[in-house]
């Protein structure tokens, strides 16, 4: 038998649940390998997501919490929606997915698991990464560590601007 050692995924497997909107906690952090941040200004942010469904998984939200887009202002969905459209080029650019899943969950019937803050997922995709893992032993498998991740976007998301 093969062993498939992620022991970063105990932290969630052990985990309660998040307490809080972890989202408006990163609105006032700094950018750091340790909370995940990318990048944000004053109305939007970028982040990798924790729990990963593969490798590359990002966040893009809005500072403004709410559960509903028409609550934005036009500023605010503007650069949301900028952020999500550069995040693709900068996953394009470490990570050279054939396709991405894009969009976002709203409601807990809509699968939100942050209901009280849209978000947007962006999830890299390849041909052949669904496999036989998930369906027999309801496991995925993520090449790349988080941290390692990360050190490769990071750079991208400080020259955002200069795009």
């Amino acid at each position: 038998m093969k062993v498939l050692w992620a022991p970063w995924r105990m932290e969630y497997i052990l985990s309660e649940g998040e307490k809080g909107c972890f989202i408006c906690d990163l609105a006032v952090a700094e950018p750091s390998e340790q909370n995940l941040l990318l990048f944000r200004n004053q109305n939007a942010m970028v982040l990798m997501n924790k729990y990963p469904y593969n490798n590359g998984h990002i966040l893009v939200a809005p500072m403004a919490h709410t559960p509903d887009l028409s609550e934005l202002t036009t500023l605010e969905y503007q650069e949301t929606m900028e952020l999500f459209r550069f995040s693709f080029k900068a996953l394009e650019g470490h990570l050279k997915p054939e396709g991405f899943n894009a969009g976002l969950n709203l409601g807990k019937t809509g699968g939100a698991g942050l209901e009280e803050h849209v978000h947007f997922h962006i999830v890299p995709r390849w041909h052949g990464d669904t496999n036989f893992m998930p369906v027999i032993s309801d496991l995925r498998v993520i090449p790349e560590a988080i941290r390692e991740t990360y050190k490769y976007l990071r750079p991208l998301f400080d020259n955002y601007g200069e795009q």
